[in-house]
């Protein structure tokens, strides 16, 4: 049993957390991945103001993750969050039509007909 112990050290085999500890644990990382994801939002929001004379905001946010190196799928959720920050100056939210469970109330043209 030594040896092995010489060879492995306790080191590289953690022990087990109790049931507490490992819910604060994945509760901090949960946190830590979401400041993570919102410092790469705001980079690349500037990013895309930096870059505005010169490319379009998509190219700009794809520039922003190839540059930074972002792997996936942190890349997609960065993405989507910039663009759902840069839409939210485009196109106002609907609050007027809202549905009983509270989201908006999608309307559908059933035919062609205005």
């Amino acid at each position: 049993m030594s040896f092995l112990r010489s060879i492995f050290p306790e080191t590289l085999f953690p022990r087990r957390l109790d049931e507490a500890s490992e819910r604060r644990l994945k509760l901090a990382q949960a946190r830590a991945e979401e400041a993570l994801v919102e410092t790469h939002v705001q980079n690349a929001l500037l990013f895309v103001d930096a870059l505005a004379d010169e490319m379009s905001f998509d190219r700009a946010i794809d520039a922003y993750i190839r540059v930074m190196n972002v792997p996936e799928p942190l890349a997609s959720t960065v993405a989507t969050r910039v663009l759902v920050v840069l839409g939210q100056d485009l196109m106002p939210q609907r609050d007027s039509a809202a549905s009983e469970d509270g989201r908006p109330a999608i309307r559908i043209r059933r035919d062609d007909t205005p």
